[in-house]
């Protein structure tokens, strides 16, 4: 027997491309085109240096505290973790351990399958119908979990608080995520419901609407028993998954509610102007609620329009899959980094066609 027999196999998760040099119009990862608040900054000058020295603390006190002051609801109801991958990741290795398949929709988030296949955890994908919507009746079956992101991606499509709420009462015996990485851009939050039912396990992060990718917080509110049940996996595999830097950031960034809505408004007006606008260059454009607008030319090829930009340095999301490789995943950037790709689509699709 070779070790490599041994060897854990598994399709990494592809992330999108982070571009080595300047000049690039980056509109490919769902970043927010604008700075954290201000008093991220403030809150992060002030950090003594001589701390780093020190463990961070892992119960994350301060940001828990901000979490809790933010929503409004007791700290016993929030994890955090080094993104919402780390959460979601965890959330995996905590709640999906039978032998019946958990649910998640065919066209979704591509690491819940890579989370599912390295734990060793059954699953089924559920076909979105032709609208790229999710149906409930997909998931009217004995299952071992569901996770739905609502907002969906890379579609942009949102679901109504009223189907979240029939899905989580159909199926009382399992635990479902809701993953809300979008929900700030014009979703509407599960967040609460979790006092009602037990079994509800909503998901969030602060690298889109926060603008705070960079430093790695996300964050999942539930009942005081699911939130135990993952610290204490968590303190079996890592029990200091936030860093001090990032701990005292995402407290600053939870306490400026003003800028962030400010921000988050810039974004969702940008996003309907950019419905708009490729619209008219003959793009079908889903619906989106996101900071991201998923597109599809019925004249030119999505994978032509994706190299085509990627000369001019701007750079799109275009992903392989069998139903989804006509489109393209659009990330909303400043509206002068908007007007430049629209002018730069303008000519690509004239030539095209």
């Amino acid at each position: 027997m070779d070790w490599r027999d041994q060897v854990r196999k598994v399709v990494p998760y592809v992330p999108g491309e982070q571009p080595q040099g300047t000049g690039f119009i980056k509109l490919n990862t769902n970043e927010n085109p604008y700075p954290p608040s201000p008093a991220v900054e403030k809150a992060l000058a002030a950090v003594d240096a001589d701390r780093f020295r020190l463990y961070p603390d892992p119960e994350a006190g301060v940001l828990i505290g901000a979490l809790s002051e933010r929503f409004g609801l007791p700290k016993d109801r929030f994890f955090v973790g080094a993104g919402s991958d780390d959460v979601l990741g965890m959330a995996f290795l905590t709640f999906f351990n039978g032998s019946l398949p958990v649910l998640f929709p065919d066209v979704t988030y591509s690491f819940y399958d890579v989370w599912a296949d390295l734990f060793r955890i059954p699953y089924e994908q559920v076909p979105l119908d032709e609208h790229y919507e999710i149906q409930a009746a997909g998931y009217d079956r004995p299952c071992g979990g569901i996770v739905i992101a609502n907002p969906n991606a890379p579609t942009g499509l949102a679901k109504s608080l009223s189907f979240i709420r029939e899905m989580v009462e159909n199926h009382p015996d399992v635990v479902v995520i809701v993953d809300e990485a979008y929900v700030d851009f014009g979703g509407e939050s599960a967040v609460g419901l979790i006092e009602t039912y037990d079994n509800l396990l909503v998901v969030q992060t602060f690298s889109k609407s926060r603008a705070m990718a960079g430093m790695r917080i996300g964050y999942a509110i539930g009942n005081p028993e699911l939130i135990a049940a993952m610290q204490a996996v968590k303190y079996s595999y890592n029990s200091y998954t936030m860093n001090l830097p990032a701990q005292i950031a995402g407290a600053a960034s939870l306490k400026d509610e003003a800028y962030f809505k400010e921000q988050v408004d810039r974004v969702v007006a940008t996003r309907e102007r950019a419905k708009a606008a490729l619209a008219e260059l003959g793009f079908q454009v889903l619906d989106s609620k996101t900071n991201f607008l998923f597109c599809t030319h019925p004249e030119v090829d999505a994978e032509t329009i994706f190299a085509a930009l990627r000369t001019k340095k701007i750079i799109v999301r275009h992903f392989s899959g069998e139903r989804v490789k006509a489109f393209l995943r659009i990330s909303i950037g400043t509206d002068e980094q908007m007007d430049t790709l629209f002018a730069a689509l303008k000519e690509i699709i004239g030539d095209g066609r």
